[in-house]
This record gives C-alpha cells, sequence and structure tokens, in this order.
C-alpha cells in the first residue's frame, strides 16, 4: 500500500522527476472530530493532551498540530495533523495506537466512553502527500513558547473539477505560488494533496498569523503582487480552469499543540 501511495502522490504532485530532486516529503493524516456542545470538548482536549500527542511522540511523530475551528461550519470541531515519512503508519495508526499500553490506560475514558455518552459525533480522516514544494511541516517559531501570543491557523481546501486540473494547481503552488506566499509575507505550515479522503480532487494547505490584521495584510500584499497577477494571469493557470471551490476555516491552536 505504502509504495502506490508513494507514487500517486508524486505523479499528483509534479512528477517523479521533481520529486527526486527534492528531500524526502511527508505524509500527513488530517482529522476533524465533530462534537456536541458538553462534556465532549473538554473530554477530547484531555484526550489529546494526555493520551494521543504523547503516544504520537513515543513512535516518532512530531510536530502534531491540534486546532480548535474557530469559524467555520460545523462547530465545535477540532482538527489535528499528524506527519509522518511513511503512510502505511498513518494509514494504520489507530491499530498501532492499540498495541500502545500506556496510550490505552490513559485515553480509556476517550475510547472506551459508552454509546449513551459518547466521546465525539464522529471523525472524518483524509491522508496527504506533502507538496514537492514544501516536503516538510514548519511549526512556527512561537509554537512551543507557552507565554507566547496564540496566533491563529487558516486551513484551505481548494477542490477542482478534473484531474487534469488539480495537477495543474498542484504544480502552479511548486513552480511558483509558494515562492510568491513566502515573500510576500504569508506563513506556511504545511501543503498536502488528498490521496484519501471526501471531496476528492483537492488540495489542502495551513497558513498561520500572529492575527487577523496581519492575516488581511499578508493577503492583501500577496494579491496585488506583480508576480502573482502574472502567474494568475496564465491561461492554464486561471482559477476559472483549476479550482470549482474554496473552503477557508479560521482556527486557533489548543494549549498542548505542538503546531
Amino acid at each position: 500500500m505504502a509504495s502506490a501511495l508513494v507514487v500517486a502522490g508524486a505523479a499528483l504532485s509534479g512528477g517523479d522527476s521533481l520529486a527526486a530532486a527534492q528531500p524526502l516529503r511527508e505524509f500527513y493524516q488530517l482529522r476533524k472530530y465533530t462534537l456536541r456542545t458538553g462534556p465532549q470538548p473538554a473530554l477530547t482536549q484531555n484526550y489529546f493532551e494526555q493520551a494521543l500527542i504523547p503516544a504520537l511522540n513515543r513512535i516518532g511523530m512530531a510536530p502534531i498540530g491540534v486546532f480548535r475551528l474557530d469559524i467555520g461550519p460545523e462547530t465545535p470541531a477540532y482538527y489535528v495533523v499528524i506527519p509522518s515519512t511513511s503512510a502505511e503508519t498513518l494509514v494504520m495508526l489507530d491499530h498501532k495506537l492499540a498495541e500502545d499500553s500506556d496510550f490505552l490506560k490513559a485515553a480509556a475514558s476517550f475510547w472506551e466512553a459508552p454509546a449513551a455518552a459518547p466521546a465525539f459525533v464522529r471523525v472524518d480522516s483524509s491522508l496527504l502527500s506533502a507538496f514537492a514544494g514544501w516536503p516538510k511541516i514548519a511549526a512556527p517559531k512561537s509554537a512551543s513558547a507557552k507565554t507566547a501570543p496564540q496566533r491563529i491557523f487558516q486551513l484551505r481546501t481548494y477542490e477542482s473539477a478534473t484531474d487534469a486540473a488539480h495537477i495543474r494547481k498542484v504544480q502552479m503552488f511548486n513552480e511558483a505560488e509558494i515562492n510568491i506566499f513566502v515573500r510576500t509575507g504569508l506563513t506556511p505550515v504545511f501543503f498536502g494533496d488528498t490521496l484519501i479522503g471526501p471531496r476528492m480532487p483537492s488540495l489542502t494547505y495551513m497558513l498561520t498569523f500572529a492575527d487577523t490584521a496581519e492575516l488581511n495584510q499578508r493577503w492583501k500584499a500577496f494579491v496585488f503582487d506583480p508576480a502573482w497577477k502574472e502567474l494568475s494571469g496564465r491561461l492554464q493557470y486561471a482559477d476559472a480552469e483549476i479550482v470549482s471551490n474554496i473552503s477557508n476555516l479560521y482556527l486557533s491552536p489548543l494549549d498542548c499543540s505542538q503546531i
């Protein structure tokens, strides 16, 4: 399974020749925990902090991002970003966690919650392959500083009408758009090409900002950047041809988040 997913990720992210010239790319499991108001949010936060993150760190997965959905549909909801160099490990992750006795002990109240009082409504999961142009997750420098001001995060998903359009959009990022992001002050955390998940073909990326004022300022600089105007003006990269829908979520990190 792992070898097939690697090939798929390389093809959708710009081809084998591009992948060969880059550092080893990561894979990401992106989880969405849909909750109800009441005891579920506190129970889930405790599960993340006391059970899930320590267990993932023990098997070499870090940094783990854990976020609260602030602006977007279906609140309350939490998002978890789990990086790994192995797609197969991410696919089999729950089975691996079930073999960790320390995890099972710490997670008992969450994993073994009764049907009459479940810990969550539903968990949705996607498997992503990092872009060749941004092969590893990048946590903001203040992520590990508990006294640092809390940052905000944007999670954006672009859907395409066809596989060909999706491939062109990923190529657009790899060839130029990521560089324009960085130069204009947008701060990427990860870029992921959806290998398994809903509403495919699609890609998802995360940006981080000090606050909404910086978010608006940086996006304005990007939109008016001459290089972006030239790139987005090319016929093969016109949004009407390669992007059919965009979702835009605003998140804040939980105290236990490592991103």
